[in-house]
């Protein structure tokens, strides 16, 4: 056997295919090839039978011994190898399917992280590559503990699976982005001007720029796209040492949206340079320490005092106090009415046509 120039085969072959093919041609047998290489029998029969790896030493006697390269040997050797390990993955991943099941396959599809024709084993495949993870024990030890991190509600069907995607769909879409050193001091600062935000006349555009007022205080702000199996309104998440702030808009209007956006504010400031994830994933959750302040927080930065304010002292709720109380205190009327909800003063959806809608996200 002669090798070509520049040949490289694009199969996996196994090297001791290639060596007994190369004695054959040499008419050499293998004892003749271990005493030229002043190696035992043995280890020249278990090249031969793929038993014993080809190693860089070994690779430069057999190129001297043969005439063969020795980068050929290795290149052969790499790529038996390599096929060989691919192999028993697949049959690792074919395990794996118990696994895979416990995720909404549903969610999987649409968000294209699994191809519904695939085989089983590739869309598991396919679900460890996009977590970044080499086995389900790897994913249970680094998004499982993340997961269950968050505080589950009591009150509604909460899939850790699925919330280990919806924090992975955001840090991937936000991985690239980069941001200054958290400053808690800024942000505290810049507490009142994102709440004068609340009036602006497009509301679009007040988001956009509490994110550059967030960012520029080292914290970021997502909005993330909300998942069946995680009612979440918003979380935090620290992402490469920066906070950064998630909200669904699952509730789709303007209170709930400046609402959760300061009680995730709250936890950042108050939770300060913790890394682990701040979340509650129900919206009564007010009977655990920190939740409760978080929610004191967004309610005092909103609308301070509003117990002794006079539209609940004179007791005239109707659209035109909502109106005036929202102009007093510098917020939009769907603030003044989201509060009167929370606080039970009114029936949710009597004055719905004060909240204006927002866009969630796709």
């Amino acid at each position: 056997m002669t090798e070509a120039a520049g040949w490289k085969p694009t199969w996996a072959v196994s090297p001791g295919e290639i060596l007994v093919e190369a004695l054959e041609e040499r008419r050499m047998t293998q004892a003749d090839l271990g005493r030229r290489m002043a190696r035992p029998l043995k280890t020249i029969s278990e090249i031969a039978t793929g038993k014993t790896a080809i190693t860089p030493e070994t690779a430069i006697q057999l190129e001297r011994a043969l005439g063969i390269s020795a980068a050929l040997w290795l290149g052969l050797e790499s790529r038996y190898r390599e096929a060989m390990a691919r192999e028993r993955d697949r049959e690792e991943l074919e395990g794996h399917v118990a696994w895979l099941d416990q995720f909404p396959n549903k969610e999987l599809v649409d968000r294209k992280i699994i191809d519904r024709r695939t085989t089983k084993a590739e869309q598991a495949a396919a679900l460890l590559a996009y977590f970044g993870v080499s086995s389900p024990v790897g994913w249970e030890r680094f998004w499982g503990e993340a997961a269950a991190s968050y505080r589950m509600s009591e009150t509604q069907s909460v899939s850790p699976y699925a919330v280990a995607i919806w924090l992975r769909e955001a840090e991937r879409e936000v991985e690239d982005i980069e941001l200054p050193t958290f400053d808690p001091v800024r942000l505290r600062e810049l507490v009142p001007r994102i709440r004068s935000l609340t009036t602006a006349l497009v509301l679009a555009m007040a988001v956009e720029e509490a994110r550059d007022l967030l960012a520029s205080a080292g914290v970021g702000l997502l909005l993330a796209r909300g998942i069946r199996g995680a009612p979440a309104s918003g979380a935090v998440r620290w992402i490469r040492n920066n906070p950064w702030i998630l909200l669904t808009l699952r509730h789709r209007t303007e209170d709930h949206l400046w609402f959760s956006l300061f009680h995730e504010v709250g936890h950042v400031l108050e939770g300060g340079r913790r890394r682990d994830v701040v979340e509650e994933l129900s919206d009564d959750a007010t009977s655990r320490t920190d939740e409760g302040a978080a929610n004191a927080f967004a309610r005092d930065t909103l609308l301070p005092d509003f117990e002794s304010s006079e539209l609940l002292r004179t007791g005239r709720l109707d659209q035109s106090a909502i109106r005036e109380t929202a102009a007093e205190y510098g917020v939009a009327p769907g603030i003044v009415v989201g509060r009167l909800e929370r606080d039970r003063n009114v029936q949710p959806g009597r004055f719905m046509n004060l909240k204006r809608k927002v866009d969630t996200p796709a």
